[in-house]
């Protein structure tokens, strides 16, 4: 079997090297200093090097000005963003991008997606639905009236929401189907709370009260809410591998030039096993990483469906991610925990990812659920 990224993902990496060299992780306030949200935007100029460098265009098709790449693409662009902590909507946008492209209106799709490769509109989703617990889509109702459909309901958490042109809401029909309405951010009916990321990133509670819209603007084809879910969560897993890396990248440069008794602490036996166990962690982090981006990309069938892949990468990223941050810290001392040093802020990043991804016993659960409906062998 060959494993090797084909020559165009491989570009997409270096393309995503160069725009992501100048970005600094310390950019804004830090997390632990400032009591709200630490910027009220997203880095609106590294959007625009993003849109210049045609990453946000990277998996739209060429007939919408992109390049037709996959999610594995996405992910290695994703990794490469979360090495330096940079603070864009990449994920959101690109995953509703792709839903749209796929499951969608095409009339909408052609008005859009040109818009989103450009870097001219933002897509945002309501992944958590009230809680962060139960399936998004029975927070909010979606009901036919005519030609329209009506949305009542709320989600918590959505990012970037004040900053996005559209939100998309996944939503339950009367009948107990999943649909995914593209909402305009001013669209009458729709109200923004701000909320604050353990990031310091912005967020919202989204509430929609009798919002209507149009029967294009409602993805409601079979399983596009469900992709676009295991999209979301395999980005996000990608994500946690990108600080994962940066962190053991630090901890090995700080523990190669810490001294005790004359020595690097590098050279120590219990500091290069503790490494050595996050390493493991992240190459666990990275091989499900890429078996649940292909599942979702190519659509290959399997022993399970694709949501078992999913699965098993939420429970290395959500386990590996903490442990990594976790004995970076330990391995740093009193240093880490300086606010001057930047990798308490990756512990913070880490931690609403670990949260975002949800606890690993969860996704076991769901996983031996999945192998009692689908006995092996």
């Amino acid at each position: 079997m060959d494993f090797t990224f084909s020559e165009e993902q491989q570009a997409a990496v270096e393309a995503a090297k160069a725009v992501f060299s100048g970005v600094a992780p310390d950019g804004v306030p830090s997390p632990a200093l400032t009591p709200g949200a630490v910027a009220e935007e997203f880095d609106r100029p590294l959007w625009a090097k993003l849109a210049a460098a045609d990453l946000l265009s990277l998996v739209l098709a060429p007939g919408y000005g992109g390049a037709g790449l996959d999610p594995i693409a996405l992910c290695l662009v994703l990794r490469e963003s979360a090495k330096v902590l940079a603070r864009v909507p990449l994920l959101e946008t690109s995953a509703v991008a792709m839903a749209l492209e796929r499951y969608g209106d095409e009339e909408l799709a052609a008005e859009l997606l040109p818009r989103a490769g450009r870097g001219d509109l933002v897509f945002t989703v309501g992944a958590n639905g009230r809680s962060g617990h139960d399936p998004a889509e029975l927070a909010v109702t979606a009901r036919r009236d005519g030609d329209r459909w009506v949305l009542e309901g709320m989600h918590t958490g959505v990012p970037w929401a004040r900053c996005a042109d559209r939100i998309a809401i996944p939503a339950h029909t009367p009948e107990g189907r999943a649909v995914l309405a593209l909402v305009p951010r001013g669209h009458a009916g729709l109200t923004l709370a701000d909320q604050v990321s353990t990031s310091g990133e912005p967020l919202a509670e989204v509430r929609l009260d009798a919002v209507r819209v149009t029967g294009r603007e409602v993805i409601d084809g079979e399983g596009a809410w469900e992709w676009l879910r295991g999209l979301l969560a395999t980005g996000t897993c990608a994500l946690a591998l990108g600080v994962g890396e940066a962190v053991l990248a630090m901890t090995s440069a700080y523990t190669g030039k810490r001294e005790q008794f004359g020595f690097p602490i590098a050279t120590f036996q219990a500091v290069a096993v503790q490494a050595a166990d996050r390493y493991i962690d992240l190459r666990a982090m990275e091989a499900t990483l890429w078996q649940a981006a292909w599942r979702i990309g190519s659509g290959t069938g399997g022993a399970l469906p694709a949501t078992g892949d999913i699965a098993v990468a939420k429970i290395w990223a959500s386990e590996g991610v903490r442990r990594v941050v976790q004995t970076a810290q330990h391995l740093h001392g009193g240093f880490g925990a300086d606010t001057d040093y930047p990798l308490h802020r990756y512990h913070a990043w880490a931690k609403q990812l670990e949260l975002s991804l949800g606890p690993a016993a969860a996704h076991e659960e769901a996983l031996g659920d999945l192998l009692a409906a689908h006995p092996l062998g």
